[in-house]
């Protein structure tokens, strides 16, 4: 059992590079501090962020910019329509050696890194796609029979245009229930704006600079996992998850008439570690019940799906899980 002195003092130790990697992060991604807080809750996480915008939002540049940052050794794919599985997981050549013997040799794909940038997932055909299920559940690949592992730590972070583009096609849900959080991009405000455009369109412009390394990143990954959660917290993303499952007890009309299947355990196991996530960014020892609705949308609109009849009427999915997690949290605070 370790010292909670010691836990506390690893804790806050971590707590002050978070934030000096965020600071390192917006030199290069100014404002939206959401969106780089959600992106360091998955990788603090161990997990995958799917970030969803339209182009020219600086997706790409963010993920090439915490690659820098987190020190993760890291390969960019661009998903376009004939992009081929042996393209990702790469593939077996045969070769002559020197002697006229002939032998096989594996040529490992840009899978093979620390962080994946996936950018426009949405681009490749489902075939394509399905390279990446094992590999973002497993950590490794199996190519021609035999099983690969991929580097330590790994994470994917994909880019996705709006599915209503042209020339998309939409991920399957076992695909984005691997995801652990969905993050989205939206436009800048004004004073962002103006600051974007002084700080990219001069001779040169800012820098970021490497804050952690690969074991870096995974000791934070377990210290995370180490961090205190109250019965209050646990009880929360119980009652949330459940509450989205039409055919549960405890889900109201609403969720039963418009819901046409709810989040699994998964959701609850990502609740729990984003919540984590969120305190550690923001300077505090354990979650609140606050962090859990705080992270109930990203962690939840990619794992639930409307029916056709609340699509139909335009029912909202985000204003769905902001008013269910509202009710939650006056039911725990009530009892």
């Amino acid at each position: 059992m370790s010292d909670p002195t010691d836990l506390v003092a690893e804790i806050e130790a971590l707590e002050e590079k978070l934030a000096e990697a965020k600071a390192s992060i917006t030199r290069r991604f100014i404002g939206q501090e959401r969106v780089v807080d959600l992106t360091l809750s998955a990788l603090l996480c161990g997990g995958h962020g799917l970030l969803i915008g339209l182009p020219g939002l600086g997706k790409t540049r963010l993920v090439e910019t915490l690659s820098t940052v987190m020190g993760l050794d890291g390969n960019r794919i661009q998903f376009t329509p004939d992009l081929m599985p042996a393209d990702i997981l790469g593939s077996e050549v045969l070769e002559t050696a020197s002697d006229g013997k002939r032998a096989f040799r594996f040529v490992p794909g840009p899978i093979f890194c620390q962080l994946l940038m996936a950018d426009e997932i949405n681009r490749a055909s489902p075939r394509t796609q399905s390279a990446l299920l094992q590999a973002m559940q497993e950590r490794r690949v199996t190519v021609a029979g035999e099983d690969r592992p991929l580097g330590t730590p790994f994470h994917v972070l994909a880019t996705q245009n709006p599915i209503e583009q042209e020339g998309t096609y939409p991920l399957p849900e076992a695909q984005l229930d691997r995801f652990l959080v969905q993050i989205d991009v939206s436009y800048p405000d004004r004073a962002t704006e103006r600051g974007i455009l002084l700080a990219t369109t001069g001779v040169a412009e800012e820098e970021a600079h490497a804050v952690f390394s690969a074991g870096d990143l995974l000791k934070a990954q377990t210290l995370l996992r180490r961090m205190p959660v109250g019965d209050s917290v646990v009880e929360a993303i119980l009652d949330l998850v459940r509450a989205f499952r039409p055919e549960d007890a405890s889900a109201d009309e609403r969720v039963r008439q418009t819901v046409s299947w709810g989040p699994g355990p998964r959701a609850a196991q990502a609740l729990m570690l984003t919540a984590r996530a969120r305190a550690m960014l923001q300077g505090r020892l354990a979650p609140s019940v606050e962090d859990v609705v705080a992270m109930a949308r990203p962690v939840l609109s990619h794992r639930m799906a409307l029916n056709f009849a609340a699509r139909a009427r335009g029912d909202s999915l985000h204003d769905l899980i902001d008013t269910t997690a509202a009710r939650i949290t006056r039911i725990e605070a009530a009892a």
